[in-house]
């Protein structure tokens, strides 16, 4: 079974904890996939700005359909 070392929010320093207080303002929380790349800030950016392009971009899906397929997939 694999282990991750989780940061807390009261452990979070320097950019972890600013990309920490970006998820709070933007979903209430730190949710556990963010937690999940804790140890791993730079790659915790990456993903969140991969996340941003993908579920705001202008043309394509609707945002509710990106929300739909990201639901399913989760839940798969």
């Amino acid at each position: 079974m694999a282990w991750i070392r989780l940061v807390s929010d009261e452990q979070a320093t320097g950019r972890l904890a600013k990309s920490y207080r970006s998820a709070i303002d933007r979903a209430g929380r730190v949710f556990g996939i963010v937690r999940a790349m804790s140890p791993a800030p730079a790659v915790l950016d990456a993903s969140m700005q991969f996340y941003s392009r993908i579920m705001f971009a202008k043309a394509g899906l609707t945002r509710r359909q990106r929300e739909l397929i990201a639901v399913v997939v989760s839940s798969a």
